[in-house]
C-alpha cells in the first residue's frame, strides 16, 4: 500500500513539473537478498540513511531494454535493467558524482549528468537470463555502446561496473 501511495505521489508531482527528489519517502524494505544498496545524498531509504533494493524491488522499477554488444562478450546482446536516472530519481538523489562499488571492492566514479535518458541501465539481465556473477552480475552498469561513438570511449568503457554491489551519492 505505501509503495503504491508513493509511485501515486510520484505521478502527481511529475504532472506538477515537481521531482521526486524534492520530496523524502520511505521505501519498503527488500524480502530477498539485497543486491544494491544506495546511500548518501539521498532522500528515499528503507532504514540506515540508506535504500537497499532486492532484486525483485528493482524489477517493479520501469525496465528498460539496450541492445548492443560490449568490449567483454561476444556479439550483440539484449541487456535489461532500470534506466540509471530512473533509479536515482525513485531515491531522491541529489548529488554530483555516483561512486560505484563492485562486489570485489572494484570502484569507479559516475557523474550523475550521465543518467540520461539515452544513458546507461543498470542491467539485471542479459539476453533475458538473471546474470551471474560469472557472468558480470548480478548488477551491471551498461551503456547503449552501439547507439553513439560517444558511448564507445575508454572514459565510458570504465564506468560500466559489472558485479555492482553498492552506489554512494556525492555532492
Amino acid at each position: 500500500m505505501i509503495t503504491h501511495l508513493s509511485r501515486l505521489a510520484h505521478v502527481v508531482l511529475l504532472s506538477l513539473g515537481l521531482s521526486s527528489a524534492t520530496y523524502a519517502d520511505d521505501l519498503s524494505a527488500p524480502s530477498g537478498d539485497v543486491i544494491l544498496t544506495i546511500s548518501g545524498e539521498i532522500t528515499a531509504d528503507n532504514g540506515n540513511g540508506a535504500a537497499a533494493f532486492d532484486l525483485e524491488m528493482l524489477q517493479a522499477l520501469e525496465a528498460t531494454e539496450i541492445i548492443t554488444d560490449t568490449n567483454w562478450t561476444e556479439g550483440v546482446h539484449r541487456f535489461t535493467g532500470v534506466r540509471l536516472d530512473t533509479l536515482l530519481e525513485h531515491v531522491g538523489a541529489s548529488g554530483m558524482t555516483i561512486s560505484a562499488v563492485a562486489i570485489n571492492d572494484y570502484s569507479v566514479d559516475i557523474p550523475t549528468s550521465d543518467a540520461q535518458e539515452d544513458g546507461p541501465i543498470v542491467a539485471y539481465a542479459m539476453d533475458g537470463q538473471p546474470m551471474s556473477r560469472r557472468d558480470k552480475g548480478p548488477l551491471w552498469v551498461i551503456y547503449p555502446y552501439a547507439s553513439s561513438n560517444k558511448f564507445r570511449t575508454e572514459v565510458v568503457y570504465s564506468r560500466s561496473i559489472w558485479q555492482l554491489d553498492r552506489m554512494e551519492i556525492r555532492q
